[in-house]
């Protein structure tokens, strides 16, 4: 969901905000409050925030779309109302947890399969341009609904969320029954009527987030490394219809090999260039978006191995709010996380350098692939020790803050969806195998001189 590298508009996201005090919900996953429940073993906290959190994504999602609403606040506190939009980028994520769900019996299968039929019949007649969903749309009508003033047509980022999440689910149910075999196939077409090649600008090799019909390539917004976005190249150079030849790769987004620009922090070295966060690594989600589906435990080209990469950002942002050097109460070995979130002002890109007291549970939660005992230790911090204050029916609530005793009861999808589906690639790894089975991916990653 968050663009310009997660960090130059975020100060506008917080003003729509998407939720109804009507909304309903089966809430077969809600638990009492942390502070009436027994101590839990590890085994049983693990299932019962991975449980709770998937919620969000059947329980409350948009109810005509089936698509995950933008954000969902269970304080019923919502500066306009604005309950039915949905985002492209959030609903990627929310039809992989979809698989989850269905893979480990919190729904059926029929379920799954229903929910996704209406997520991929929405998607088949909402806005699109060039193939390309707009960031929010409005779960009624499929309309788009403006992120900012200019940005009203496509948005090749939050799009590649998308694809990335909808492979993973043409892969599952590709040889299942007839009808299964139809979504998989209307999947597949959506996919290849994506014109990544659209968005090189007249042939550039660079992509562009974003283009609108009434005001072009105004964003102007190129992507080049190192933000959340390589999941948009990878899928670029996979497509079979619209692809880009490998320079799009290594001129536009590894800046013809000026990506490469290692630091080290606390012992742990970046070996890419970190836009605009230099020195300790941006904020944690640029650990997660890309990596839903594309698997990175074996994953490197010539400018890094991403498991490794994706461990030592995990592990500086950890060291950093141990060090805790701005004192902030709470911080410390079992309560750690920073990424973009809702903050005490509105929204925030939060990362080491950009510390602002507030933690976002799923900066911690979604890393639990790269660094499992230190995610389980501030799962367990925040179910234990702070209990109803960041506890709700959709899980974990989005951000808090110890220092300002801030505690809004409010969800985002794009921070939600990420805890449910690296839970699951932590157990099973069950979503980096469905997207890495596609061919097209593997081809585009051979394209790139992947090894994987």
């Amino acid at each position: 969901m968050f663009k310009y590298t997660g960090i130059l508009c975020l100060c506008s996201i917080w003003l729509l905000i998407a939720c109804s005090d009507e909304q309903t919900a089966t809430n077969s996953g809600q638990n009492p409050p942390p502070d009436t429940v027994p101590s839990l073993s590890d085994q049983e906290l693990f299932d019962m925030v991975h449980e709770q959190t998937f919620r969000y994504f059947y329980d409350y999602a948009e109810p005509q779309s089936g698509v995950a609403r933008e954000r969902f606040h269970a304080d019923n506190v919502y500066p306009q109302d604005d309950k039915n939009i949905v985002t492209s980028g959030g609903g990627g994520f929310g039809v992989m947890a979809l698989l989850v769900g269905i893979e480990r019996g919190w729904i059926t299968r029929q379920q799954g399969y229903q929910r996704l039929r209406q997520i991929v019949d929405f998607l088949e007649t909402a806005d699109r341009f060039h193939g390309v969903w707009p960031h929010w749309m409005n779960g009624e009508t499929g309309q788009v609904k403006p992120f900012s003033a200019k940005d009203n047509g496509g948005d090749l980022v939050e799009t590649s969320f998308m694809i990335q999440g909808l492979l993973c689910v043409r892969q599952y149910f590709k040889d299942g029954s007839q009808e299964e075999q139809q979504l998989a196939a209307d999947i597949d077409t959506l996919w290849q009527e994506v014109e990544w090649d659209w968005y090189r600008r007249d042939g550039e090799n660079v992509l562009y987030w974003h283009w609108s019909p009434n005001f072009g390539w105004d964003m102007n917004f190129p992507l080049r490394g190192y933000n959340e976005c390589l999941i948009t190249y990878v899928l670029a150079a996979s497509s079979p219809t619209h692809g880009i030849p490998a320079e799009v790769y290594h001129e536009g987004w590894a800046r013809n090999g000026n990506i490469v620009d290692p630091v080290e922090a606390y012992g742990h070295r970046l070996d890419l260039h970190h836009n605009g966060a230099e020195a300790y690594g941006g904020p944690l989600f640029w650990a997660h978006y890309s990596y839903l589906g594309l698997d990175p435990r074996n994953l490197s080209d010539r400018y890094t191995n991403y498991w490794e990469h994706n461990t030592n950002h995990s592990l500086i942002n950890y060291d950093w709010c141990v060090e805790n050097p701005n004192n902030y109460e709470g911080y410390g070995e079992n309560c750690w996380g920073l990424t973009a979130s809702y903050s005490v002002n509105g929204y925030a890109g939060h990362r080491p350098g950009n510390d602002l007291g507030v933690i976002s549970p799923t900066a911690a939660l979604s890393s639990i692939p790269y660094t499992p005992d230190k995610s389980m230790a501030a799962m367990r911090y925040f179910y234990e020790e702070l209990g109803s204050k960041v506890w709700g029916v959709a899980g974990f609530y989005d951000a808090f803050s110890e220092e300002k005793n801030f505690y809004p009861q409010r969800y985002l999808a794009i921070d939600q969806g990420p805890i449910v589906v690296m839970m699951e690639n932590h157990r099973t790894g069950l979503l980096w195998d469905l997207f890495m089975s596609c061919p097209e991916v593997q081809q585009g990653l051979d394209k790139l001189d992947f090894t994987y």
